[in-house]
């Protein structure tokens, strides 16, 4: 009878849900698992079960239990998202001074350099860089009017739009001293108070650490992908296993699409075959490896670097220079690495490459 009893729950499909069937006498006492918390299915499946064995074995009498063990699926903090916006991307580092600005601003060139259309959220309410790297601290954004409402427009140089608390801040010296929610407020206005037209991506620059600016974006806007940035040494890459955690999250599940190392070593111009690894080797490209993530490249220590962002004109606009390159390389393996996730995860919208300059392979998009 218990062979009888199992071959019809198989029949039914049933026997994965199987928790215990025993028999005594002409009793069959099933003991079976719904997945389904609501009572109408429960319901649904009882009557199956009844119907089925008072029809295929009448000589038996079923005892039914039925349990529930629904695994409740994690309520995920999503954003709504931003119109004409077809990729949003968070630069973030544990750490502070891991030059993650700075990665962020040539980024934001070399895939304008490619033809990309190119927007720049400055979201490091504390502690400001983009107007200084884009040598546009003197600009402010304008008022445009778009389907009757008042937006701002952001201001732009080198074919990037560009929207940072520092616009809004009187002189270079004023510190911004805010609480969380002013903070998270101003961030607000900038994303939905803002006209940013027709974008291919939206980076946004992030302070260090874990804390209410980042969960105000991802609460804010459905960001599309992390990039995680840090110097070789063990103090900065603790911070980064931190920051990878944050993204991975249930509640906040935004794909990390890959680690870049900076400052990874220093060349002498003058010994350009010599490599000095000041704060440390391989560092992130072993991180990277245990969470399973692409190193999408390496920045070395060169002082152009440095004073092209004290100028205003960031590096990568330095053309046929190997800093340009090294950058035009990282950005590939970027946008690689994008167009990989949107294929195999939902959503955002998946990137639509507008021209193929720069890109190493031709690939579905």
């Amino acid at each position: 009878m218990k062979n009888k009893a199992y071959g019809l729950l198989e029949e039914l499909g049933l026997e994965k849900w199987i928790k215990n069937l025993q028999i005594m006498g002409d009793e069959v006492m099933l003991d079976i698992v719904s997945h389904s918390p609501a009572m109408h299915e429960r319901k649904k499946l009882e009557n199956a079960l009844k119907t089925t064995f008072s029809q295929r074995m009448p000589e038996a009498k079923l005892k039914l239990k039925i349990s529930i063990d629904a695994q409740e699926k994690p309520i995920e903090i999503k954003g709504k998202p931003i119109d004409g916006v077809k990729n949003i991307i968070a630069v973030a580092s544990g750490k502070g001074g891991v030059g993650k600005s700075t990665i962020t601003a040539n980024l934001a060139v070399s895939l304008q350099k490619m033809g990309f259309k190119v927007g720049l959220l400055d979201a490091d309410i504390y502690g400001p860089s983009m107007p200084t790297m884009f040598d546009v601290e003197d600009e402010k954004p304008y008022s445009i009017t778009v389907d009757g409402v008042n937006k701002m427009g952001p201001v732009e140089n080198y074919g990037i739009k560009i929207l940072s608390i520092g616009f809004f801040i009187s002189g270079n010296d004023q510190a911004v001293v805010w609480r969380g929610p002013m903070a998270s407020k101003a961030l607000k206005q900038m994303i939905w108070d803002a006209h940013w037209g027709e974008l291919d991506f939206l980076l946004i620059d992030l302070p260090p650490g874990t804390g209410d600016i980042h969960l105000s974006i991802v609460q804010q806007v459905p960001v599309t992908g992390a990039i995680i940035v840090s110097t070789p040494q063990t103090v900065a890459l603790a911070d980064v296993r931190k920051g990878v955690a944050m993204f991975n999250m249930d509640s906040i599940n935004v794909p990390v699409l890959g680690l870049i190392e900076n400052m990874s070593y220093f060349t002498p111009e003058e010994l350009p075959e010599n490599k000095y690894y000041i704060f440390g080797k391989d560092g992130a490209k072993n991180m990277a490896e245990k969470f399973k993530l692409p190193l999408l490249g390496e920045v070395p220590l060169i002082q152009s670097i440095r004073e092209a962002s004290d100028v205003g004109r960031p590096a990568a606009l330095q053309d046929n220079t190997a800093i340009a390159d090294i950058y035009e390389k990282i950005t590939q393996n970027m946008v690689e690495s994008l167009v990989e996730r949107n294929e195999n995860l939902p959503p955002t919208e998946a990137v639509r490459i507008t021209t193929m300059a720069g890109c190493s392979s031709p690939r579905k998009f």
